[in-house]
């Protein structure tokens, strides 16, 4: 009996803990892999929001039932999308890849698309976006992280 209320008394004290660590001021890239960040859609090349089609295509990702997180960076001439798949879709990830690469190219079909499901390129992307507003990061720099990040999608497949 004694047992049982000291591996209790152990396993609360260590959910308390744990509950008492969250910080208010955590940058969302922390925690983009857990929750759902659901970031601004990004123009690296700042066009008149009458050009940029980021907006478009984050909307029109955020329609799949089997996403549910997605981030978007608008360069020069490519278009990053990446995205979170839903735990129980996970097994039909390259079909959900092919079908959301085949459905941007269609209804945008002037534009290059890179889409990517990996949990490491969306975190890239968040981190670029914290950057861009937080760090005044220039508008050379964030275009060569974007093409660092488009080189690891493609180092990737």
């Amino acid at each position: 009996m004694i047992k049982k209320i000291m591996i209790s008394t152990i396993i609360c004290a260590i959910f308390f803990t744990g509950a008492c660590s969250n910080q208010p001021d955590e940058q969302k890239s922390k925690l983009s892999l857990i929750k759902k960040t659901q970031p601004a859609p990004i123009e690296i090349n700042y066009k008149r929001k009458d050009d940029s089609i980021a907006f478009q295509v984050r909307e029109e990702v955020k329609k799949k039932d089997s996403i549910y997180d997605v981030a978007v960076l608008e360069g020069d001439h490519n278009i990053l999308v990446s995205y979170k798949v839903k735990h129980l879709q996970r097994f039909r990830m390259k079909k959900i890849e092919k079908d959301l690469t085949k459905s941007l190219k269609k209804k945008f079909p002037d534009h290059s698309f890179i889409v990517s499901s990996d949990y490491k390129i969306f975190l890239e992307a968040i981190r670029l976006k914290e950057e861009l507003e937080y760090d005044n990061l220039s508008n050379k720099e964030a275009k060569k992280r974007l093409n660092k990040i488009i080189k690891l999608k493609k180092e990737m497949t």
